[in-house]
């Protein structure tokens, strides 16, 4: 794809470990590298798009992404996201989402107790949006997930609500989409891996989509995303 000006900010805290590698996938998206904001930053340079990457923010001290959203830039994204700025959080971004109230419930400690690092497919439950629209409804796409902390629960009201506005973006399913039992890899409630807020401009989730978004890692489904989100965007 060619130079279209998307402006994006990758935010990068201390234990982040996936800023780079989103950065590398919208670059390739867009023909445009990313602005990498440091955390304790108080302004945002103008973005389209901000991205809270995977990774350990302060090491999961406290509590996994607690001390992140506290963090001086945060208050800047939590501003940009409310005035319609889209956001994507991965992994430890999709717990800073959660953290600062951008996102409603919370993730928790996996149900098996350990950390789990390996490919789960997800099944597209919500294709309209800016970060899904390259996919298909109930498309299976192939996606890494590596969490200790990525057990989503909701209470049963907002869950409902999550539910009723069409705010799960992705489920985890087996190969043939087939959703629940030993294809959830982290005791998810209703095997859910990604929410929206309700005007989906803010996307967390679990799964990794810029470890699968080069033919060199061994898949492109990951790709889509960046690409959906620079084709909405452009």
């Amino acid at each position: 794809m060619g130079h279209c000006g998307v402006k994006a900010s990758v935010i990068v805290f201390p234990g982040s470990n996936c800023d780079r590698d989103v950065a590398v996938s919208l670059a390739a998206a867009s023909g445009t590298a990313p602005q990498m904001v440091w955390h304790a930053e108080t302004e945002l340079p103008k973005s389209d798009l901000i991205v809270l990457p995977g990774g350990f923010s302060f090491g999961d001290y406290l509590r996994a992404g607690a001390m992140g959203a506290r963090s001086p830039i945060m208050r800047a994204v939590i501003a940009a996201a409310r005035a319609g700025t889209p956001v994507l959080g991965i992994c430890n971004g999709f717990q800073l989402l959660t953290e600062t109230g951008l996102l409603p419930g919370a993730l928790m400690r996996n149900a098996g107790l350990t950390f789990v690092c390996r490919d789960v497919f997800l099944r597209v439950t919500q294709p309209d949006s800016l970060f899904t629209s390259r996919y298909a409804q109930d498309q299976v796409i192939r996606i890494p997930v590596a969490h200790h902390d990525g057990n989503y629960f909701a209470d049963p009201e907002t869950l409902a609500r999550l539910e009723g506005e069409g705010s799960v973006a992705f489920r985890y399913c087996d190969r043939t989409g087939v959703v629940g039992g030993s294809a959830n890899p982290n005791g998810s409630i209703n095997d859910i891996a990604g929410i929206f807020d309700p005007a989906r401009k803010v996307l967390g989730l679990m799964p990794h989509p810029e470890r699968l978004a080069d033919p060199a890692l061994g898949g492109t489904d990951g790709q889509a995303m960046f690409n959906s989100l620079v084709e909405c965007l452009s």
